[in-house]
C-alpha cells in the first residue's frame, strides 16, 4: 500500500476576517440570493479557516444549499460578497472560478455522480487529468486516495458495480485527489444507511483534516454534523454561527 497521503494546500490563505478575528480561507459576507420572488438568502455570512470542518444546517427549503452554491462560486449572490484568500469571487472570469472548483475546491453530493462510464479509479482521477496531469500521473494520485478511504480493490469497477457506500468514498477520494483547499460536501450520507454513512463521515473528516483542507458540510442530520468543528444554522436566509452564540471562542 502506498504510504498516506498528506497533500496540503499550496498557498496560505491571505488574510479575511473571521468570527473570533482569526484569518479566514473563505468568507462571505451580507449574501442575498433570490429565484424569482422567492428570497434563499437575505444577509447570511460565512467563514472558515484552513483544515476547519463547519456543518451547514437548516431544514428543508432554508437556504444552505443556495449558501454553499455561492460560496463555491457555482451562482453568483445578488448581493454582497465571497472572498477566498482576499480575492471577490465575483471579480473573477468564468474561466477563472472554473480552475478554482476544479483544483482549488472538491466537492462530494448527496449521491456520488461518479460518470458511469469511468472506471472507480478513472473518476477518482477526474480532477487531476482536468487539471493537466498526465494518466499515469493522476491515476496514482487518486489510487492513494482510493488506499486511504478503504476502495482500492474495486478500483477497476465501474460505479454501478458497486455498493451506495463505496461509490461514496470513490467521490470523498475524486474530491480530495486535486489536494483541494476547500471541500464543499453537500448531504454527502443523504443516501447511505446509517453505518456507511457514520463510515463516510469518518474517512471523509480524517483525510481532509489530514491534508488540511478546510470542509464545508450541508447537512440536516445532528449525528452528521457532530463530526464538524464548528455548526452554522440556516433559518429564513440568515445563517447563524451557534458557537458564537454559545459564546465559544
Amino acid at each position: 500500500m502506498s504510504a498516506t497521503p498528506t497533500p496540503s494546500p499550496a498557498h496560505a490563505p491571505d488574510a479575511a476576517p473571521h468570527a473570533d478575528g482569526t484569518s479566514a480561507l473563505l468568507h462571505a459576507e451580507g449574501l442575498h440570493k433570490t429565484y424569482g420572488s422567492t428570497p434563499a438568502l437575505a444577509g447570511a455570512d460565512f467563514s472558515i479557516r484552513a483544515g476547519e470542518v463547519v456543518a451547514v444546517m437548516g431544514p428543508s427549503g432554508s437556504g444552505k444549499s443556495t449558501l454553499l452554491h455561492c460560496l463555491a462560486g457555482i451562482v453568483p449572490p445578488d448581493s454582497g460578497r465571497v472572498l477566498y484568500r482576499g480575492r471577490d469571487l465575483s471579480t473573477l472570469s468564468d474561466a477563472q472560478r472554473s480552475a478554482l472548483r476544479r483544483g482549488d475546491f472538491g466537492f462530494v453530493f448527496q449521491f456520488g455522480q461518479l460518470v458511469p462510464e469511468l472506471t472507480c479509479l478513472e473518476n477518482a482521477a477526474l480532477p487531476v487529468r482536468l487539471a493537466g496531469a498526465g494518466r499515469k500521473q493522476a491515476e496514482a494520485q487518486a489510487r492513494q486516495w482510493l488506499e486511504r478511504l478503504e476502495v482500492d480493490d474495486i478500483r477497476h469497477h465501474r460505479p454501478g458495480q458497486v455498493s451506495g457506500g463505496q461509490g461514496q468514498r470513490v467521490a470523498v477520494a475524486r474530491a480530495l485527489a486535486a489536494r483541494p483547499s476547500v471541500v464543499f460536501a453537500d448531504e454527502p450520507t443523504g443516501a447511505l444507511d446509517s453505518l456507511n454513512g457514520e463510515r463516510v463521515m469518518q474517512l471523509l473528516t480524517e483525510a481532509a483534516r489530514d491534508s488540511g483542507a478546510a470542509v464545508v458540510l450541508v447537512t440536516h442530520e445532528a449525528r452528521v454534523a457532530a463530526y464538524s468543528d464548528r455548526e452554522i444554522v440556516v433559518r429564513d436566509g440568515k445563517a447563524r454561527d451557534m458557537s458564537a452564540m454559545a459564546g465559544v471562542v
